[in-house]
């Protein structure tokens, strides 16, 4: 078998409809676009919810709720921390480092799943308040704008 032998299966393919070529193809002339209109003209783009120049429904709807964009956070979990030294200060940087978490620029939340046995300083943008008692409970400390925040 060569690779100009290679076909597809049979009837797995069809050909491309060429409209617009001559009255005998039975789609010449206006092309299956009927008579006249906006949607027969050329350029034609119709934008999701057009509604033939009334309001849209989208719009006309009030708006409801919350709809804050947040930043996105990245989440450690304490039983992830195990692979640090004692002593060691655990960062950004360090996280990334360690391949726990992907962007330096981005901040980082430390949550309280899991057992803590080393002993660590702990200085990330926040840490949840059980994250805090089990770090400090294995001995280490939470510094920076985190301790405020899980105190």
């Amino acid at each position: 078998m060569k690779l100009n032998d290679i076909a597809p299966a049979k009837g797995s393919t069809s050909r491309r409809r060429r409209v617009g070529r001559g009255l005998g193809s039975g789609r010449g002339k206006t092309a299956g676009r009927g008579q006249k209109g906006q949607k027969s003209r050329s350029g034609f783009s119709q934008g999701a919810g057009w509604e033939g120049g009334r309001s849209r429904l989208v719009m006309r709807l009030p708006k409801r709720g919350f709809n804050k964009a947040k930043e996105p956070v990245q989440i450690v979990n304490v039983r992830d921390l195990d692979r640090f030294d004692d002593g060691a200060t655990v960062d950004v940087d360090a996280l990334v480092a360690a391949g726990l978490v992907k962007h330096a620029d981005r901040p980082v939340k430390l949550l309280g799943d899991g057992e803590l046995t080393t002993k660590l300083t702990i200085d990330l943008d926040a840490v949840s308040r059980g994250a805090a008692a089990a770090v400090t409970a294995a001995g280490g400390s939470v510094k920076g704008a985190a301790a405020e925040e899980s105190a």
